[in-house]
């Protein structure tokens, strides 16, 4: 019993609550498995617990300290100004691989991202497709202890339902035909490190439970196996969908949304940030003229513009691709016709609703008076004529979305992106009576669906 005592006096005397707890449990099983004890040893044990109630009031005076500072932050952030919020984390030695602006949601996101980095917990970070979830996610891999470690990324979507568990826990050999050797997961790669699940809203419901014990238990089974791996791994995940939603539907685990949700990041779009916009020109420009060993392209004020003020459905990566054709097209000067043909403005005579009169999509004239600058005045007549060339070409092919994007030489999805962002539906578009044009019944039922 002494010697347990002694071991007592030689624990470290720093203070956290595990070390409290440790030494908590040590002084009860003393007690509990002391027949007799001698007063020497009864005044050990006040001793330490006097000690240990020093260090409880301690904490608990550092905690209400903390707690008064973080309520004064949102305060102190206020006073900031964006620019100083962005240099604060810069100076605060945040790594960051590429450039980002001063808008405050932007901000707030990788705020949350530093502080959340050098904890284990699990980082759910949503966003529509395209706004950097995969790099946000390396940002967080990169500021935190992990940071020397494996990161490995998984698409939960372009897994198949039936490979999902090969994918993510391994297998041994002869599990399943074409097993032929013993093969790591994806869990067990990214041991000690972290683990990108980009996509998460895709995974199946079995693969869900799968995940939800890994989560739980922290270790894993690969097929073909009764033995458990133990897996020591932060979890990131990310997705363009609404989970909470999802799992009022049945679609997601609630019990698995709660667990990945820990701290929950999300990135806006990039047409709320368009601070940012000229910088991610700039990055763009240099990284595609070093990619292609030229040097950086220049633009003319037209196109300039046009790129300052247009809506980026896809979003971060949409304007990447766009610098790198302009970047690998143009000569030392790119303009509008450097463009993807889907992408450029309309003729000029569709900004009729600037002029007075109907609009080309027979709406009340856009006032003039109501336009904050000449760009707006020019994002207004652009999207006005986008609406229209749309309507005109869903007339044509009788409300055939797949027929529309061959003729117009246009990626189904974007054009699907296009249809939704000017609330358009094809079904609108179609006379029953005549038959769709080129297509069959099968391309009609995709229509209908991309448009629910």
């Amino acid at each position: 019993m002494m010697k347990i005592l002694d071991q007592i006096e030689d624990i470290s005397p720093a203070i956290s609550y595990a070390g409290l707890i440790e030494r908590i449990e040590i002084l009860r099983s003393t007690l509990r498995w002391s027949s007799r004890l001698e007063r020497t040893d009864i005044d050990k044990l006040l001793r330490q617990a006097t000690s240990l109630r020093d260090e409880v009031m301690q904490l608990s005076h550092k905690e209400r300290f903390v707690q008064a500072a973080v309520a004064a932050e949102p305060e102190h952030r206020a006073q900031q100004s964006r620019g100083a919020r962005r240099q604060a984390l810069l100076e605060r030695s945040f790594i960051f691989e590429g450039t980002f602006g001063d808008n405050p949601r932007l901000l707030e996101s990788l705020e949350i991202a530093e502080k959340a980095a050098p904890t284990d917990l699990p980082v759910l970070i949503d966003g529509e497709s395209g706004t950097g979830k995969e790099l946000m996610a390396k940002v967080i891999h990169a500021n935190g202890s992990r940071a020397d470690k494996p990161f490995i990324s998984v698409n939960c979507g372009a897994i198949p339902d039936n490979l999902l568990e090969s994918e993510l826990f391994g297998h041994r050999k002869g599990a399943f035909t074409g097993a032929s050797n013993d093969r790591k997961g994806k869990f067990e790669s990214a041991h000690t490190g972290t683990i990108f699940l980009d996509e998460i809203g895709e995974l199946p419901l079995a693969g869900q439970v799968k995940l939800l014990r890994v989560l739980e238990a922290h270790e894993i089974q690969r097929v073909g196996s009764d033995e458990t791996i133990a897996v020591d791994t932060r979890i990131v995940a990310a997705t363009n969908r609404n989970l909470r939603k999802l799992s009022e539907e049945g679609k997601f685990r609630e019990d698995l949304f709660y667990r990945l949700s820990v701290i929950h990041v999300t990135l806006p779009p990039l047409r709320e940030r368009r601070d940012e916009i000229p910088l991610l020109i700039a990055w763009f420009g240099d990284e595609s003229a070093g990619t292609l060993k030229r040097r950086p392209v220049r633009l003319t004020p037209r196109l300039r513009d046009f790129l300052l003020n247009y809506a980026y459905p896809g979003n971060i990566r949409e304007l990447r691709n766009v610098m790198y054709r302009i970047s690998c097209l143009a000569g030392d000067m790119a303009d509008i016709e450097h463009l993807p043909t889907d992408m450029r403005p309309a003729a000029p005579g569709s900004v009729a609703a600037l002029q007075g009169g109907m609009s080309a999509t027979g709406q009340q004239p856009i006032s003039v008076a109501n336009l904050m600058s000449l760009s707006d005045a020019k994002r207004a007549a652009s999207d006005d004529a986008e609406k229209a060339f749309l309507e005109r070409g869903l007339r044509e092919v009788n409300g055939t979305v797949a027929e529309l994007a061959r003729r117009i030489d246009m990626n189904r999805s974007h054009l699907q992106m296009l249809l939704k962002k000017h609330g358009l539906h094809s079904k609108d578009f179609r006379n029953r009576n005549m038959p769709a044009s080129n297509t069959n019944g099968a391309d009609e039922r995709d229509d209908d669906e991309g448009d629910a």
